[in-house]
């Protein structure tokens, strides 16, 4: 029986199983700007990478989300400043009322069970979560560049489960990545739900029997 639910951030949280890379790409492609995938991919990687224990631990998701795109869009060759801001708002408001439409179910599940974050992030999640609304909702936030480790490092699942007072036998993970999420709360015996917005990809759940579902919504049902 499961005391505690841990959750992805960026990707789950904020947008019911769409990676934060994924979400900027299509955004982009509405501007009519469509860039070879590998491109894409290096550059954001790139840009990613540049911020990681780079920013502020007060830094808003705001100027996060700002500073993600902008670090892409120098990557990208992108000259068109306003092109990328344009990007940057229009994610930085889906995030936000992704965030705000999730949080009476995280409340109603808050209600039951002990709650986490466990996210690859910049160094200042406490900041963001405490800035949309949510952080009241957990009772430990583990952000990867503040910890010295990140997923699927079996440490960073470890620190979470510590912090709430719990075996990782007794979680339960929820994620849209499955080499990041789903692997590294298996390595740990953590039961996992993969949070995942489209068609199931082809090699399917990383374990036998393994839950999908396609919101946080959806978890109420799925959770004991």
């Amino acid at each position: 029986m499961s005391r505690a639910v841990l959750f992805d951030f960026g990707g789950t949280l904020d947008a019911d199983g769409v990676p934060w890379k994924e979400r900027i790409a299509r955004l982009y492609r509405a501007e009519g700007v469509a860039l070879p995938p590998d491109r894409f991919d290096r550059a954001f990687y790139q840009a990613d990478d540049a911020l990681v224990g780079a920013v502020p631990i007060t830094l808003s998701l705001r100027d996060t989300v700002f500073a993600l795109v902008r670090g892409l869009a120098r990557g990208l060759e992108l000259s068109d400043v306003a092109l990328s801001d344009r990007v940057a708002a229009r994610f930085l408001s889906d995030a936000l009322d992704k965030l705000r439409d999730n949080a009476p179910t995280l409340a109603e599940l808050g209600t039951r069970y002990h709650l986490g974050i466990v996210s690859n992030f910049y160094g200042n999640l406490e900041t963001v979560c405490a800035e949309t609304g949510i952080r009241r909702f957990f009772g430990a936030i583990v952000d990867s560049a503040r910890v010295g480790c990140k997923k699927p490092d079996p440490r960073i699942f470890r620190c979470a489960v510590e912090a709430l007072g719990v075996q990782p036998g007794e979680a339960t993970f929820v994620g849209d990545s499955p080499s990041r999420d789903m692997a590294g709360a298996r390595a740990v015996g953590m039961p996992h739900i993969w949070l995942s917005a489209g068609p199931p990809s082809p090699e399917g759940p990383c374990c036998p029997g393994d839950q999908v579902c396609e919101s946080v919504k959806a978890l109420t049902g799925l959770l004991p």
